[in-house]
């Protein structure tokens, strides 16, 4: 891989100290002391950084009304509960360059002066635990955090906090509460975490990957990180392929790539040489497109007008003698069986549109079973605490409108 997070020359790791520092590694964090907090979110806004855990807000703004809340203690928070089906972008960094992560969240915080950073990595990835693990105590042997982080007279401590294995454990404020020592379930918004986050305080809560391009920003500047990507769009992402493809596994490439590109030149198209039948962009909560799609630039505006979204950049390719309804059914049993049940309206939806796939598969898929899924989704719309009962509607609908003939029973 070559790019932002995997330059030329950084072998699988987990990269040391000494290897990280040798391709320019935390010269951020050297220059805190000649950049202001606003400096730092000043090119971090200015580079179009948007958040790389599906949202895609953009980051510096989420920064900067971070900092600009009064409350004081403020926290900053990796989240690295990664367990969406498919996704192994945020485990891959944190085994192999973990150091990036530390420079980016160390920098991070002292954008939004906080006096402490909270790694939340989920609890079975054992190797990324170590990496991590070892990666904050050769930076903390070397003074990048701590009491004076790089004699800037900021002082900074990190934690390591393992998330539960399950999906809703993963939402930004289910994190906040399993760090707080409480059970895994989101929080009403808003108030939201960069008011009202860890503790009550001002919270900064992003990805794992999103903290690993806020080093190099700030470091080579706004104008550089613009020469990936697209306007709307800028930088790169990894994408994950699943074992359907001859070559699966993550890839990062400059957004705005074309969908075409990653699928068959980076994932060698579908194992066997089958003919590709519909693609899921962004993981089991996008829309589905057609082969027609191959050739759309993979960035949030261009997914976003063909009606589906980049998400964390889960690929997931079906043959042409795949069932849609099938890969319909196996989404709405994950939501269902993900749901943290807290929120009566989620807990209904998820186990009800399950329920009506169900009836498709054993044969009683018809156009008055089909219409029962709008209506369903309709009425629970943006009801739930967290967004996962908005999440089986893309796939679901778009599957319904791209392959009728298949939920009808035909």
């Amino acid at each position: 891989m070559e790019g932002i997070l995997f330059p030329r020359g950084v072998v699988e790791g987990p990269e040391d100290l000494d290897a990280y520092r040798s391709r320019g590694g935390y010269q951020a964090v050297g220059r805190l002391g000649e950049l202001s907090p606003q400096d730092v979110i000043a090119r971090v806004d200015a580079s179009g950084l948007r958040g790389r855990g599906g949202a895609g807000f953009p980051t510096g703004k989420k920064m900067a009304l971070t900092l600009e809340c009064p409350e004081t203690p403020r926290y900053v928070v990796m989240n690295g509960g990664e367990d969406e089906p498919g996704s192994n972008k945020d485990r891959v960094l944190m085994e192999n360059v973990p150091h990036l992560l530390l420079e980016g969240i160390i920098v991070s915080a002292y954008a939004v002066q906080a006096e402490k950073a909270y790694l939340y990595i989920n609890h079975g990835y054992g190797a990324a635990t170590r990496s991590v693990e070892t990666a904050m105590r050769e930076a903390r042997e070397a003074g990048y955090w701590g009491e004076d982080v790089a004699g800037s007279g900021f002082g900074l401590e990190l934690v390591l906090v393992a998330a539960p294995s399950n999906y809703v454990a993963g939402e930004d404020t289910a994190a906040l509460e399993v760090i707080e020592g409480k059970e895994p379930l989101p929080r009403q918004k808003p108030p939201f975490p960069v008011t009202a986050g860890l503790f009550g305080k001002p919270s900064l809560v992003n990805n794992v990957e999103t903290f690993g391009n806020i080093a190099p920003i700030v470091a080579k500047g706004p104008e550089w990180y613009r020469s990936f990507g697209t306007r709307e769009s800028p930088g790169t992402m990894i994408f994950s392929l699943g074992d359907e493809m001859e070559r699966p596994g993550v890839y990062e490439i400059p957004l705005g790539t074309p969908l075409r590109r990653l699928v068959e030149e980076c994932g060698g198209g579908l194992k066997g040489g089958k003919g590709i039948k519909a693609i899921l962009p962004g993981g089991p909560s996008s829309g589905f497109l057609l082969p027609d799609h191959l050739d759309i630039p993979l960035d949030h505006a261009s997914l976003r007008e063909a009606g589906s979204s980049i998400g964390c950049g889960v690929v997931k390719v079906l043959a042409e003698d795949d069932s849609v309804v099938d890969e319909v059914a196996r989404i709405a049993d994950f939501f269902a069986r993900e749901s943290c049940g807290q929120c009566p309206a989620c807990r209904m939806e998820t186990n009800m549109l399950a329920a009506l796939i169900k009836k498709v598969q054993q044969g009683q898929g018809s156009d008055a079973l089909t219409d029962q899924f709008g209506k369903v989704l309709a009425f629970n719309k943006g009801k739930g605490f967290c967004s996962l009962i908005n999440m089986p509607g893309p796939p679901i609908e778009s599957a319904v409108r791209l392959f009728p003939d298949e939920f009808r029973g035909a």
